[in-house]
Parts: structure tokens; sequence; C-alpha cells
């Protein structure tokens, strides 16, 4: 067989180095964007953050956000691109003019001869009501916040409670066997086995138990919620009215409270609806949960895309500047390439710059792909801005897709984890997007809609006789809407809406 050489023509699709990374930040949320940015910076001596714009865009945010305050509005973030949006208009676009450089503090020709330098400096750049609120002895630094667990609460107390070695050690036991909710995780037998010391009784484990449950917060260390309440209940002057009943409650009814079978309860106790009222009311002065007044969770920041309002009647759809900082390339390095000495410097710099140049344009392609993307979303969903979202209209990814002239996938990738500021709160984009329910009337309905529908209803039902699956589902047919009940159901459950018989409320 002699080898020969043969002609081919074949096409196939290659995703360049550029394309990957306008993919990669057109899909990272704004934070992830940010460490991006700032990697990219540390990495690139040839980008660099434009001072002038981005002290431009600081100004104007200060601006915007001072209009707002005295309008009414909500919106206070910084743009750096604005479009007006009345109707089906998507080509108005008003520019948000420069405001003046903030006002620096001019320091004197001639400072005071006994007088330093440091002294000067403090003095005149301290804001005035922290100068006149902290005085020269006072020993005050901030450290930043600090967080603890349920477990290092009850061992702070532990350490100023007088206990014998032997109590000690139990007591590390069982603080150590509490959950994040304060309750007690496993039974005083386990404990009493885990410790291995023949000479500890059971009596003793359950005295400590005792006396943990009276540390703060009060019932920490109960094994039940039943048993956690009458801790609490204790603490109660025996004089308080109801009192009694709310143990009666709680020790020998718990189960027929916890179903909200109030007339079996009252049956029982023989208490009337009013007694009863009384004693309920009571209880919930209780935390059946007393790990979560020492357990917090860490706040969860999120930093809005785009911004939305209303200016001089017109829906104002706006790039939030202040998010990202403008970037540009470093003029003074990139001439360096030119007089470079050897070409190892030569071609280090025109990498770079070439690297720098991509960058840029990578994120302009994001900003101008999110604002078409946002423009198309106020204009479909006009009546969720001026009514609320009872007037959702159903829209799915591939009705923006088509307007924008983009694939379906790069839309999903430019509405994931992008949010948009508006005067009715601050919402993911995905949110404007939900599957329609035919009507009556041959119309479709956005089930984000049906979900505010219901949220409505419960919110204004009677909640001595809440309203049941059937019956909302019997309302929204009245206004026109045919929803199974089972969809009812659906939709009640993704909002965290409890059944009817778990809403029922003397209260």
């Amino acid at each position: 067989m002699k080898p020969s050489l043969q002609l081919k023509f074949s096409q196939q699709l290659t995703m360049t180095p550029q394309l990957q990374q306008a993919i990669k930040l057109l899909q990272l949320s704004t934070l992830d964007l940010q460490q991006e940015i700032q990697e990219a910076l540390d990495a690139n001596p040839l980008l660099e953050i434009d001072e002038s714009e981005y002290s431009n865009n600081q100004n104007e945010a200060s601006e915007s956000q001072s209009n707002s305050s005295s309008e009414g509005g909500d919106s206070s973030t910084s743009s750096t691109e604005s479009t007006d949006l009345n109707g089906a208009d998507l080509n108005g676009s008003d520019a948000i003019d420069s405001h003046d450089a903030l006002e620096q503090n001019q320091l004197p020709d001639d400072l005071p001869i006994d007088s330093s330098w440091d002294e000067y400096i403090s003095a005149s750049s301290a804001p005035a009501n922290i100068s006149n609120s902290v005085g020269p002895d006072d020993d005050y630094v901030y450290q930043g916040e600090t967080t603890e667990n349920i477990q290092d609460h009850l061992l702070w107390q532990m350490e100023l409670t007088p206990f014998s070695e032997i109590d000690r050690s139990i007591a590390l036991a069982i603080i150590d066997s509490i959950d994040e909710s304060g309750y007690l995780t496993i039974s005083s037998e386990e404990i009493l086995e885990s410790l291995d010391n023949e000479e500890i009784e059971l009596d003793e484990v359950e005295c400590v138990i005792k006396r943990i449950q009276m540390f703060d917060p009060m019932g920490a260390g109960s094994r039940s919620p039943q048993e956690c309440l009458l801790v609490q209940l204790a603490q109660f002057d025996p004089e308080t009215p109801w009192l009694e009943e709310a143990k009666l409650l709680i020790t020998e009814h718990s189960d027929l409270l916890s179903s909200k079978d109030y007339r079996t309860l009252m049956r029982k106790t023989r208490l009337k609806e009013d007694q009863l009222r009384e004693a309920m009311r009571l209880l919930q002065t209780l935390n059946p949960r007393p790990g979560s007044a020492i357990t917090t969770k860490e706040p969860e920041y999120i930093i809005p895309d785009v911004s939305v309002f209303k200016k001089n009647g017109r829906w104002t759809v706006e790039l939030n500047g202040d998010s990202l900082p403008p970037l540009t390339v470093n003029q003074a390095y990139a001439a360096m390439s030119k007089t470079a000495k050897n070409q190892n410097d030569s071609q280090f710099i025109k990498s770079h710059l070439q690297e720098a140049k991509w960058f840029i344009k990578s994120l302009e392609s994001r900003n101008e792909t999110l604002m078409k993307v946002s423009h198309c979303i106020v204009q479909q969903q006009m009546g969720f801005f001026e009514h609320g979202p009872e007037m959702m209209k159903p829209m799915v990814l591939n009705d923006v897709a088509e307007m924008v002239d983009m694939h379906e996938s790069t839309i999903s990738r430019v509405t994931t984890q992008k949010y948009m500021h508006t005067p009715r709160g601050i919402f993911e984009l995905k949110y404007f997007f939900s599957s329609h329910v035919s009507t009556e009337s041959g119309g479709e309905c956005s089930s984000t809609a049906i979900r505010a529908l219901i949220k409505k209803l419960v919110a204004a039902e009677n909640t001595t006789k809440p309203l049941s699956d059937s019956k909302i589902a019997q309302l929204l047919a009245d206004q026109g809407i045919q929803v199974a009940r089972r969809t009812i159901a659906k939709y009640r459950e993704s909002l965290s809406i409890p059944p009817s018989n778990q809403r029922k409320s003397l209260l």
C-alpha cells in the first residue's frame, strides 16, 4: 500500500478562547464577576480601572439617589447606560447629566506652629458625628461582627456556673448533643453511657439537664417541644392569668393543639372559646425553638444588575454601572511594545494587550445583552410594573430570544443569577418568565399572577374558617381563571402556604 496525499473539505464549529471567555462572563453573577475582574486586574498589568469614569459614575449615583429620594422613588443605583420605555418604544434614551466633582477639603497654606500634621489631618477629616460622640478617653475599636452558635453560648454560661467536676463533664456531654434549634438530640441513658463512669447515676444526668434548661435561651436542652414550653411556662408568675389553662393544654392536649382541632379541644378541656383564645395567646409568647434566638445565618447580599424606575411618567431601565468598575487599557504600558529592548518583552506586552482588549469587549457584550433582555422584559411586563404581580403576563425564554434575535440558551445564561431593582422590590430576571394557564374566555394567564392571586386571597381570609383549595379554585373560576384544585395545591406549596386545616386559628 503506497502512501498518498489527499485533499478534504470539512466544516466544524470551534469555540475560540475569546468566545469561551464571553460566554463565561455572561453567565456569572455580579459578585462572581467582580471577583473575575479583580483576578484579571491582578494578572494583566495592561488592564486597569478608569478612575475618571469611575469617579463620574459615583457622582451620578449620588445625584440619582438625591433625585430619587426627593421624588419618592426607590431606585438608588448608579448607571452608565439608561433607556426610557413608554409602551412599545425601546429606542428612546435619556443620558443622565454628569454631576460636579465632590467638594474636597482644602488645606490652608499655613498650619499652626504648635500642631502636628497627623493631628490636623485626623481633626479635619473625621466626620462630625463621630468627633462629637466619641471622646478622647473612649477606647472603642470596631473589630467586626461576631457570631456564635448555641453551643458556644451555653458553654460560656456553664463556665460561669459552679459545677463539680462530674457535673461539668455531664454538662459538656449535654451541650455537645444540642442541635441548632436548642433541643437535646439523645436520651439521658445515651448520655450516661457515653460518659463511661460507673459513679454517675441517671438522676445526676437529669439534674444537670434541668440546670442547663434554666440557661439562656430558656428551654434549651429540652427533649421535646412540650418539655420546652413547660420549662418556659414555669418561669411565669403563678398569678399570671390563664397560666394553668396553658399548662393544661401543653401537658394533656398537645396533639389536639398541634392539629388545631379547637372544637374537640374546647369539649375536652371544658373551656369556652374566649377562654381558649386567651390561653393560646399566652402560649404564643413562648419560643418553641429556643436556639433560633442565638443561631444567626450569614446575610446573603444581592447586587442588582439593572434598575427600573419611573421618571417623568416613563419607565426607565438603567444598567448598574456602580457594581462593576469601568476598565481601560494602560496606554503607557501599551506604548512600551514599540520601545521594548528585546523580542520577549515586546511579545509579552502585545499578548497582554490583546487579552485586555478582549476582556473589555466581552464585558461590553455582556452589558449590551443584559440591557436588551431587560428592555424586552419591561416592555412585555408593563402591567406588572404598573399594577403588581396580578397583572403578570405569561412569557417564556423563547419569546425574548425571538425579540432580541438570540439563541434561547443565551437568554437562559443572561437571566440566571441576574437581578432587577424595581419599585416593587428586587427580583431575579427569571421571575418574569412563567408558564401560561388558559382562561375561560380563551385567553392566557401567567402562573406567577395566579400565585399572587392565591397569596392575596389567603391573606384576606377569615382565620377561623380558612379557604380550602377547592374554594380558592372556585373564587378564581369566578374571575374567569379555570385552575384545577391540584394545581392550586401545587402553587400554594410553592408559596410555603400551609393547607387550610393548619391555617386555622382562634387569634
